[in-house]
């Protein structure tokens, strides 16, 4: 019998005006910028997290360009740890593979895929066409409504006409090889997981899948790889000390997340 898969601490480094920030995610708005709400600006350099992640071969974290202003921002952070970094924000058919070429792993994608805000199954063919299926992570980050999880694009402003759901990811994941899924509801707010969410992608989902969005707690990697068997990735934010957080000490994760 195959051993059982353990969920993974995924790192992240979310750019904003070309400087390392951890933001709200639900406060990012083009009609509102006063509205932002930002936890953390580091003093620190997209190139020295990059290499902290490096030095602890933390593989599959991801670089989210969150607005214009960040390419070069992004580009410090590839070149200190090229392969070794996703790349999101902004990607289209025509730039992907120049992200892939300044030493992206893979590149994310989701308005691109939303043509005023309706989903366009030629598009994930161009892109996925553009640089294979392997290097592709589509980013299916979600609002809740009701009892459903709509995708939400343009810095999680917009709500798309996909609902997140196991027929939407099984078909999605036939152009794809990963899934990125920002909670936006919970970004930034260190409340909790949305743990409705995490057991549902343990379920629908193909491939692997890496969760954002409410992580407080070093147990909290514990609970996801319980509530998906194994099967969803965490990434932790605003809560870690690297990140001006309080509530998880980056090396204590590192290590637990290498133990399971």
């Amino acid at each position: 019998m195959a051993e059982r898969r353990h969920s993974a601490f995924k790192p992240c480094i979310d750019l904003h005006d070309g400087q390392v920030k951890q933001i709200v995610g639900g406060t990012l708005s083009d009609n509102s910028p006063n509205d932002l709400r930002t936890n953390f600006v580091s003093s620190k350099t997209p190139s020295e997290f990059a290499q902290l992640y490096k030095k602890h071969d933390l593989q599959g974290g991801h670089v989210i360009k969150l607005g214009p202003g960040n390419d070069a921002a992004a580009k410090e952070a590839l070149n200190a740890w090229p392969g070794g970094l996703q790349i999101g924000g902004g990607i289209t058919d025509t730039n992907a593979q120049s992200w892939i070429d300044a030493g992206a792993s893979k590149v994310i994608v989701t308005s691109y895929l939303f043509p005023n805000a309706k989903f366009s199954l030629d598009r994930l063919r161009a892109i996925s066409s553009a640089v294979g299926q392997e290097r592709l992570v589509i980013d299916v980050s979600c609002r809740r409504r009701d009892d459903q999880w709509v995708v939400a694009m343009n810095k999680w402003q917009d709500l798309t006409d996909m609902v997140v759901s196991e027929e939407s990811l099984t078909m999605l994941s036939e152009y794809c090889s990963e899934f990125l899924i920002h909670a936006a509801d919970v970004e930034g707010l260190c409340q909790g997981i949305d743990e409705a969410l995490v057991a549902k992608l343990g379920v629908w989902a193909r491939i692997p899948v890496t969760y954002a969005g409410g992580a407080k707690d070093i147990s909290d990697l514990d609970l996801v790889d319980r509530l998906s068997n194994g099967r969803v990735d965490l990434t932790y934010g605003s809560s870690l000390d690297i990140f001006g957080g309080r509530l998880v000490k980056f090396e204590e994760l590192v290590k637990k997340s290498k133990r399971m």
